[in-house]
């Protein structure tokens, strides 16, 4: 293998934009007066500036990590199914479903929200699941983001200083760790938001350079179609209606997904300071309308890696690099999981025979016979390192992490020596320490800021002074950023990033119904609210007690039972109806529900939890206008809407376009392009008439590659090129509006977060 290491002219690409990120945090600090300017930066930012920095917190190093893994593991065909969903979440992102009512409560935190709408009791309960949720589900942030960072600049397990053994690992997740909170903690969601928006700016030139080199290396048809194309009936890459053999990436997946885009509307609070920091409703809206044509450049990147790294790993043009791939990252992962001493004799054993491992010798385009196919593409070194490890004491485990690790870090290794240096290999390296960095200042401030605003601020008698209250806030931050490290440090991960993603978040699934029938249904209760909350969290506690105990506990349990069949049968049993996409079928290795249907059943049950209990216990329909600011209680800050004769333009404009008297005539073009776009070209055009024709007469696996190639590729790369001068230009403009409005807004030291008899202490001063 020849050397594809980091050189100057790569840590230079890599240093300067660090350097100007840094710079951008020290200027915008001064701007904090507040605790609101704090939390969400003094609710004053534009469109833009919304836009571009909460894609680029929401996008963070490990959403990219979880990309790369799920497409090599599934290809194309299933997110094809995902089209479903586009004139769902068109229409709800075009009338603004949840996220314009929640910017017109003018809460801080969801919890300020839950106890203005369901009362205190509600907003200290949220906090401890929201907190306990999110704080866990970041946790491994830091140790997907510092393996990624090892293995793609091929760095040591372990270094040493001043004579003193130390781990990389530890040691790198500290430095990204410190530089996030330095900008945090610096000023909060101001400095954060600042950073971000700038690295947004600067990332979007870097994408066009990593995906022009990407077409410059590899063939659509020569090599990363055929790759594409030899997959196993019923596993396919590109048809996507022979994907059903696919277990965890699924249709079923995809189904979840279009469940959530309603009964998880604004449920996460990862990005909660982006939340409230437009300047008003509208704004908010415009903002998320604007990442529909901002985001499709970011995510095509990862889908355009996974597919070119596929080709690399997997292309017969390309067999003695595969091979090497593989073989040092096994090697490297053996060292990193299994480094305890009762492993040392496994590790000798297992270096030895990476070694002796052949490059492949067959390839096909195609096969027939099931079989066969998984028999020349299982990969040896997993195979033979399951079998070694599982002879030692404690190797069960190890194992599934050593599976975990190197299913991950297989990607980034290839993508290191796909990229060539002097340049290139430093702009991607720059890409991921900015993935990395806005995903941990956002998070750390998030999970840091309900501790604080939704469980103390709530219990405490005495009001926290501003500086005393931004204190304790830093406090808190620091706080999850060192349970993360030691999370990350001890913590085995032995589910895809994905799954991880959605068991964790489970805990917190009830809160889209919660959140989203207290917007808009005047009959929930806090009762209803509870149990919602509640059903949802126990049944993701025991899904995850059960996923990390399985294979140590539970199976050999009912093993030595003689429960094997009876227990395995009951679980074949309960899925049938669901088959072939849910099999729930008992192996000794894994728990026979994944993380994704363990949410969904969570979400189901708090829905019907919510709707039956708020039925037998609402007394008194819960006022809206006054939460909403409406009617009565309006401040007069959005246009009122004047009465005009129904037409049938007039009603699609509101109802479906979410136009109302606030849009200008640049705002109503924004609003049908979105719409064209995504409804038309991609629902339309690439799904509707696609399944219809296929209906008709089905496409073949090569038909169904150009049209992959058209769809995620060449039109996203059209619209990309366009879209970096245009976000280019109003992002810049847009930052520094953003300075002018903190410098002249005036701090109201009772935007603190407090809630008093349903209404925020800020508002009853106005009231006064």
């Amino acid at each position: 293998m020849t050397d594809h290491g980091m050189n100057w002219v790569d840590w230079i690409f890599v240093g300067i934009p660090i350097l100007l990120v840094v710079l951008a945090a020290l200027k915008s600090q001064k701007y904090v007066k507040g605790v609101a300017d704090f939390i969400s930066a003094g609710r004053v930012a534009g469109r833009y500036v919304v836009s571009v920095a909460s894609g680029e917190a929401g996008m963070g190093l490990i959403s990219a990590v979880a990309i790369l893994e799920m497409y090599y593991n599934c290809g194309f065909a299933v997110s094809f199914w995902s089209s479903l969903t586009i004139p769902i979440s068109l229409v709800l992102g075009l009338v603004g479903f949840c996220t314009y009512r929640f910017r017109e409560t003018k809460a801080l935190t969801m919890g300020q929200f839950f106890e203005i709408r369901y009362g205190k009791g509600m907003r200290v309960f949220a906090a401890i699941l929201q907190a306990t949720s999110g704080i866990v589900n970041y946790a491994i942030f830091p140790a997907v983001g510092a393996r990624f960072m090892i293995y793609f600049l091929d760095l040591p397990v372990h270094i040493s200083i001043f004579g003193l053994t130390v781990s990389t690992f530890a040691l790198i997740m500290f430095c990204f760790l410190a530089l996030a909170l330095f900008i945090a903690c610096l000023g909060g969601q101001v400095t954060i938001m600042v950073t971000d928006c700038v690295q947004g700016l600067i990332s979007y030139p870097m994408y066009v350079v990593i995906v022009g080199y990407i077409f410059y290396k590899f063939s659509w048809s020569g090599e990363m179609l055929p790759s594409l194309m030899a997959r196993a009936p019923g596993e396919s890459f590109l048809d996507p209606y022979d994907c059903h053999n696919l277990r965890d990436f699924n249709v079923f997946y995809t189904m979840c997904g279009i469940l959530g885009i309603f009964l998880g509307r604004m449920s996460w609070g990862g990005t909660m300071g982006y939340n409230g920091a437009a300047k008003s409703p509208h704004e908010a809206k415009m903002g998320g309308l604007l990442g529909t044509w901002r985001g499709g450049l970011g995510s095509m990147i990862w889908i355009l890696l996974a597919v070119a790294v596929f080709a690399f790993l997997n292309h017969q043009d390309f067999a003695k690099e595969a091979n090497g791939i593989r073989q040092q990252l096994a090697i490297k992962t053996i060292e990193d999981v299994a480094a305890a001493p009762q492993f040392a004799k496994a590790r000798t054993q297992l270096k030895e025979t990476y070694r002796n491992i052949q490059p492949r010798t067959k390839f096909s385009r195609d096969y027939k016979d099931h079989a066969a196919w998984a028999a020349e593409n299982a990969d040896p070194y997993k195979t033979v390192t399951g079998k070694v490890l599982t002879q030692a004491d404690g190797g069960k485990k190890v194992a599934q992490t050593f599976n975990t690790i190197y299913g991950q870090m297989l990607v980034p290794l290839a993508i290191r020596e796909m990229l060539p240096p002097y340049g290139i290999t430093g702009i991607f390296c720059a890409l991921m320490i900015f993935l990395m960095i806005s995903t941990d200042t956002t998070y750390m401030h998030s999970w840091g800021s309900i501790i604080i605003q939704d469980f103390v601020v709530p219990l405490r008698k005495k009001p926290f002074t501003p500086k005393g209250q931004i204190n304790a806030l830093r406090i808190s931050i620091i706080g999850v950023a060192i349970f993360a490290f030691l999370f990350s440090l001890l913590f085995a991960q032995i589910d895809y990033i994905l799954m991880f993603f959605a068991i964790t978040g489970a805990i917190w699934s009830g809160a889209g119904v919660v959140i989203t029938l207290g917007l808009y249904w005047k009959r929930g209760t806090s009762y209803g609210a509870f149990a919602a909350l509640f059903s949802a969290a126990f049944l993701a506690v025991l899904g995850i007690i059960c996923q990390q105990t399985w294979a140590q506990h539970i199976y050999p349990w009912i093993e030595a039972h003689n429960l094997v069949k009876p227990v395995g049968d009951a679980f074949y049993n309960l899925s049938r109806p669901f088959h072939p996409w849910v099999v729930w079928e008992m192996t000794p290795n894994k728990f026979p529900v994944n993380s994704v249907e363990i949410g969904f059943i969570g979400q189901v049950v708090a829905l019907l939890s919510y709707v039956s209990i708020s039925l037998l216990t609402c007394k008194t329909p819960f006022n809206m206008d006054r939460m909403l600011h409406r009617g009565a209680y309006s401040d007069g800050h959005d246009k009122k809407e004047e009465k005009k004769p129904f037409s049938i333009g007039r009603f699609i404009n509101k109802n479906l376009l979410g136009i109302d008297s606030n849009y200008t005539r640049g705002d109503k073009i924004l609003a049908w392009s979105v719409f064209c776009f995504s409804f038309v070209k991609n629902f339309l055009l690439f799904f509707a008439v696609v399944v219809i024709w296929n209906a008709i007469s089905p496409w073949d696996k090569e038909m169904w590659g150009h049209y992959f190639f058209i769809k995620s590729f060449l039109v996203v790369g059209i619209i990309g090129i366009v879209t970096t001068f245009w976000f280019g230009i109003c992002g810049t403009k847009d930052l520094f509006q953003l300075f002018r409005d903190l410098d002249k807004k005036e701090s109201n030291d009772l935007d603190d977060g407090r809630v008093i008899n349903n209404q925020s202490v800020a508002d009853m001063k106005k009231d006064k």
